[in-house]
């Protein structure tokens, strides 16, 4: 239809009075100013990104099932995107966040307005950036609550508290990141954890700043944990106090009585704290578990003082009792104890018949240095890694906005269902041509409403690690998991089908593996990829691609009008 000139600007008048008109009335908009700010810790100071100058950064707070919008202005030096993790999006994945997976990144001095759609989340989730390594300073919590707050499927608590788990090295994090791209070496461990941000009352300079929780003797107290860390999955606990596990990823558990919890980066805990000791002044503590042989990591304790209201004189308690750093089995023992809650309130469909049965491979791999030079990677190779031996490469433009547009020669849609060796994944010695993967840009497509079954399997090649793998888009239920090689005919009699936990992120296990379920109910482009930050920038990651239903409510929705720019 063409509009005479006059009639034209009428139309636009009205479209850009109602557009703000709409603005206007949206029930919950958000202001998230990404720039840097000084802090201070371990005796240094230095600048860091932020939002809003706040790290960590600010707390969302919404209710089951609404939409709300989150408008980011990039006033820093550097690209950016924000990831809303655990948030499914549905048909929405416009707003998902990851760079070149479906934006482009948010130019210094330009903004985005992204609508976030919540559904059957509810409990803790968490934001993050997601380009490159951003996300070491970038983060913070979402708290999803029920319609009606009085409805949770336990006691209400007398307060809530986010505990958010992190890294500090003193370095500039995008320095470390672009030294080990150009030496092709591990980055530099971090120089601290942290608890809300603060190292504690072990490391120098820090017993001033160490995060304090007030309570009261005889109040109920819910912890919302998050594992925001780079690289490292962490024990934590806190002295002479069990934590009831209620909650994880967004989803409701069975009550799960822990000495100490184990979280992996990406995930979330929510744990009830019955404030039923002595009044006095308690530590909390978290530090690594880490598996892998020869592999370094930040072997430090950081730490937090549950302290009781009331005049007590006596020190901080000695550290509560955590399992060594390599203890595997105390690591997925409790990984194991989750369940979902399946009560006629929370029921849970876990597929039965599944349609799509993936087995891939996850792997840490080595490339050749370019130009026959020597890197720092093993025997002067640099690090790479990969899943069914593809290491995955970025596109120049948003995978979404390629496939959305028909775009021609930005993928491949050729990642395979299966691994295309078949070996003895988890031998303590494997052939040396099996260190180098292929790199490319391959997806997968999935049909809409199929039912999907992944099995990822860890390998020994180069050094066995854990693996915490996040799926965005979706949550699904982890009905399996354990060491050594799957065994296609045995493994799945053992399959939990009553009630396998719903989660977003699931551990690998060391030369193990973990098979997850779920139904591709979700239109768009969704990554998957590992959680450990060094993996991910080595490859470690491969994209799904659910394909339109047959009716308009199964159909991906329309980009926003302010999309980054490629």
């Amino acid at each position: 239809m063409v509009f005479p000139k006059k009639n034209l600007f009428f139309h636009l008048l009205c479209f850009l009075l109602f557009h703000d008109q709409h603005r206007s009335l949206a029930t919950d908009e958000h202001e998230f100013v990404v720039k840097e700010a000084t802090y201070t810790r371990l005796c240094s100071t230095k600048k860091i990104l932020t939002v809003n100058g706040q790290f960590p950064g600010p707390t969302l707070q919404v209710q089951h099932g609404e939409t709300v919008f989150v408008n980011i202005y990039n006033q820093a030096k550097h690209n950016i995107t924000i990831h809303w993790h655990g948030v499914q999006q549905p048909r929405y994945p416009w707003s998902d966040g990851p760079e070149y997976i479906t934006q482009c990144p948010i130019q210094p001095g330009a903004r985005f307005r992204q609508k976030l759609i919540f559904s059957t989340e509810e409990g803790t989730l968490w934001w993050h950036a997601h380009n490159e390594w951003s996300r070491a300073t970038v983060y913070g919590a979402i708290i999803i609550h029920p319609k009606n707050r009085n409805r949770y499927p336990f006691p209400k608590p007398d307060a809530e508290v986010p505990i958010l788990l992190g890294e500090w090295w003193k370095e500039d994090v995008a320095k470390i990141r672009q030294r080990m791209i150009e030496t092709g070496g591990d980055p530099n461990i971090s120089d601290a954890f942290t608890i809300n941000g603060q190292p504690g009352d072990l490391y120098p300079c820090s017993k001033q700043g160490t995060f304090k929780l007030t309570v009261d003797r005889g109040k109920t107290y819910l912890l919302r944990l998050i594992n925001a860390a780079m690289n490292i999955i962490l024990f934590f606990a806190i002295k002479k106090h069990h934590l009831i596990v209620v909650g994880i990823d967004g989803s409701y558990t069975k009550p799960l009585n822990a000495q100490f919890v184990t979280i992996s980066p990406g995930q979330t805990i929510d744990a009830l704290l019955y404030a039923n000791q002595k009044p006095d002044r308690y530590y909390m503590a978290a530090r690594a578990y880490s598996s892998g042989l020869h592999v370094p990591f930040d072997n430090t304790t950081t730490t937090g003082i549950v302290q009781y209201r009331g005049q007590h004189n006596n020190p901080t308690s000695s550290l509560p009792s955590l399992p060594l750093y390599n203890d595997t089995n105390a690591a997925f023992s409790f990984f194991r104890g989750l369940k979902s809650l399946a009560d006629k309130n929370h029921p849970i469909d876990v597929p039965l018949n599944i349609r799509n049965r993936i087995i891939t491979t996850i792997s840490v791999n080595s490339l050749p240095c370019p130009h026959n030079n020597s890197c720092s990677g093993p025997n002067g190779t640099r690090f790479a890694a990969s899943m069914n031996n593809i290491s995955f490469v970025f596109p120049s433009i948003a995978l979404l906005q390629a496939y959305y547009q028909h775009a021609k020669g930005v993928y491949g849609n050729r990642f395979p269902n299966m691994p295309p060796f078949i070996f003895n994944f988890t031998a303590e010695y494997l052939p040396l041509n099996l260190e180098t993967p292929k790199r490319g840009t391959e997806v997968m497509f999935l049909d809409y409403n199929s039912t999907v079954e992944i099995v990822l399997q860890g390998t020994n090649i180069m050094a066995g690690i854990d693996h915490p793998i996040h799926l965005h888009g979706y949550n699904f239920y982890i009905v399996g998991s354990g060491f050594g090689n799957f065994d296609i005919y045995k493994d799945p009699l053992k399959y939990n089908l009553k009630d396998p936990p719903l989660r977003n992120t699931v551990s690998v296990p060391v030369n193990g593996w973990a098979t997850i379920r779920f139904k591709a109910d979700n239109p768009g482009v969704w990554l998957l990829h590992c959680h450990i930050e060094r993996h991910m920038t080595w490859g470690m990651k491969t994209v799904f691609i659910v394909k339109d239903g047959d009716h308009p409510e199964e159909t991906l929705l329309p980009p926003p009008p302010d999309m980054p720019p490629c």
